[in-house]
C-alpha cells in the first residue's frame, strides 16, 4: 500500500513518499504569491485531504520533475496511467473542494421527495402600495349641517352620491359629474337628518327633522313611501334587503318591512337606548344589527330583533359603526370627543378585542374591501383621516385637508375611494384603499347588489 507523509519547508511544504515504481518522490517546494516581506501579507494554504487525489499528485510530480528525455515506450506508458487514473492534463495536486460526480443519465433519486417535502412555496416580498396624501377632488357643499349626530352622506352601488344640504337632498353622479336636486322639505325650518341607499341603488331612504321616514325612487324622482312611527327627528337609517331600520332622537329603533302596507309596515320597535340613536348598521350577511346612541351604549340585535349584547365601554356618544367585510362577527365602533377611542368587538360573544385611543373625536369608520385596513374620520381637534392596519392597529397614513371636523364618510362601489363631508362645507374624494379586485372577485365579496326591494 502506498504511503505518504508531509514535510514542512521554509515558505511552504512538500509531499514525500514512495511511488508505485518504488522511486522516491522529490520534495516539491510550494511558493506563495506574497508581496513584501511583512508577515501580515503572507498567506496560508489549508488543503482539504478529502478533496486531494494523492494518486494524481504522485503522477503529476513524477511527470513534472522526471527526466525530460523519455523513451516512446515510457511516454506511452505514462499516458496509459493518466487515462486509467482520470488525471486531467492540467491537474491540481491540492484542492480546497471537489465537486461531486454527476449522476448517470436517467438516474432517479428516490429520496428527492423526502428532502423537499418541507419546502413551502416561494413567497414574494409584499409590495406596499402608495397612499396619496391629498384629495383627488373637492366639491362645495353649502349649508351642510355641522351636527355630529346626523348621517348626511351615502354612496350607492350605481356610483351616485346622495348628500343632504340643509332642507334639500342632492344626487351627484360620480361617473359623469352631473348633479341634480332630488327633493326638498316643504316646510321652512325643517331639514334632512339622514340618507341611506338601498342595496340596488334605485331607492333612497330619507329621514327628516319632522319625524318622517321617506323612500324615494331616484330613477323616477318620485316619493313612493312615507313611514310614520317616530316622534322626533330620524337621525339614521340602514337597509337589510326589504327591511329598513331607522333610529331617532326619541331613542326608538323602528324596523319596517317595505313590502307591507302602511299600517303593517312596522314589524318591530325597539327601545334600548335612553337618548338619541345616532348610529345604525346591518351586518353584510344581514344576521345582526348594531346601534349606537348618545347614551354611550352600543347594542347588538339578531335578525329577529332580539337584544344580544348591550355594552357601555365608550365614554361618549357612539355614532361611528362599521362591520368588517372579511370577518362576519367583527364590528368597529368609535366614540365622541370625551372618548376618542376606536374599539373592535366580537359580536357573537360581546367580547372587546382591541381598543386604540385615536386622539380625536371619531366621526365615521370605513373598512377596506381589498386590504385588512380601516379608515377613521375625526373631528376635534385635528379634523383628519387616519388609515389603520388591522389587527396590529398601526397607523399607516394620516390625511389632512378638511378645516372642520370630518362628519361623514362613504366608500365607492369598487372599494378603492372614499368620499368625506366636513363641517367646512366641502366634499372631498380620497383614493386610499388601492385598486379594486377583478370582477369575479368582486362578486365573491358581495359588491354586486341584487333585485328590487320596494
Amino acid at each position: 500500500q502506498q504511503k505518504h507523509s508531509y514535510k514542512m519547508f521554509q515558505g511552504g511544504f512538500g509531499l514525500q513518499g514512495n511511488s508505485s515504481s518504488g522511486s522516491p518522490i522529490k520534495g516539491c517546494k510550494l511558493k506563495f504569491n506574497a508581496k513584501g516581506n511583512g508577515v501580515d501579507k503572507m498567506d496560508r494554504f489549508i488543503p482539504s485531504r478529502s478533496a486531494t487525489d494523492f494518486e494524481a499528485a504522485n503522477f503529476i510530480l513524477n511527470g513534472e520533475n522526471g527526466d525530460v528525455s523519455m523513451s516512446p515506450a515510457k511516454e506511452e506508458y505514462q499516458k496509459l496511467i493518466a487515462v486509467n487514473l482520470n488525471v486531467p492534463e492540467s491537474g491540481r495536486i491540492l484542492a480546497f473542494k471537489q465537486k461531486a460526480p454527476a449522476a448517470p443519465e436517467g438516474f432517479d433519486n428516490g429520496l428527492k421527495g423526502l428532502y423537499n417535502q418541507n419546502l413551502g412555496p416561494l413567497t414574494s416580498k409584499k409590495q406596499y402600495r402608495h397612499i396619496p396624501s391629498t384629495q383627488e377632488r373637492i366639491l362645495d357643499a353649502p349649508e351642510l349641517l355641522d351636527d355630529y349626530y346626523l348621517n348626511l352622506l351615502d354612496w350607492s352601488c350605481t356610483n351616485t352620491i346622495a348628500v343632504a344640504l340643509g332642507r334639500s337632498v342632492y344626487l351627484w353622479n360620480a361617473s359623469t359629474g352631473a348633479a341634480d336636486e332630488l327633493c326638498q322639505c316643504p316646510v321652512e325650518g325643517d331639514y334632512i337628518c339622514s340618507v341611506a341607499w338601498g342595496s340596488d341603488g334605485n331607492f333612497l331612504a330619507i329621514g327628516t327633522s319632522d319625524a318622517k321616514l321617506q323612500i324615494w325612487d331616484v330613477v323616477r324622482k318620485k316619493q313612493v313611501r312615507e313611514l310614520v312611527g317616530h316622534t322626533n327627528r330620524v337621525s339614521c337609517a340602514a337597509w337589510n334587503g326589504s327591511i329598513l331600520s331607522s333610529g331617532g332622537r326619541d331613542s326608538l329603533i323602528n324596523n319596517w318591512d317595505v313590502r307591507k302596507r302602511r299600517d303593517e309596515a312596522c314589524i318591530a320597535s325597539l327601545r334600548v337606548h335612553e337618548q338619541e340613536v345616532c348610529g345604525l348598521k346591518w351586518s353584510p350577511c344581514g344576521q345582526q344589527l348594531a346601534s349606537g346612541g348618545n347614551d354611550n351604549n352600543l347594542c347588538i340585535f339578531d335578525s329577529n330583533f332580539r337584544l344580544q349584547h348591550k355594552v357601555q365601554a365608550h365614554c361618549a356618544a357612539v355614532k361611528a359603526l362599521a362591520w368588517c367585510p372579511f370577518q362576519a362577527n367583527l364590528l368597529a365602533s368609535g366614540g365622541g370627543t370625551a372618548d376618542r377611542c376606536m374599539k373592535f368587538w366580537n359580536t357573537h360573544t360581546g367580547a372587546l378585542l382591541h381598543s386604540v385611543d385615536t386622539g380625536s373625536q371619531v366621526c365615521a369608520l370605513q373598512w377596506s374591501r381589498h386590504e385588512r385596513e380601516i379608515l377613521s374620520s375625526h373631528g376635534y381637534s385635528k379634523n383628519q383621516l387616519c388609515l389603520w392596519r388591522y389587527p396590529s392597529l398601526t397607523k399607516v397614513a394620516e390625511l389632512m385637508g378638511h378645516s372642520g371636523r370630518v362628519l361623514h364618510m362613504a366608500t365607492s362601489p369598487d372599494g378603492a375611494s372614499v368620499v368625506t363631508a366636513g363641517a367646512d362645507e366641502t366634499i372631498r374624494f380620497w383614493k386610499v384603499f388601492g385598486e379594486p379586485p377583478p370582477p369575479k372577485m368582486m362578486d365573491k365579496m358581495g359588491l354586486v347588489a341584487g333585485g328590487t326591494m320596494v
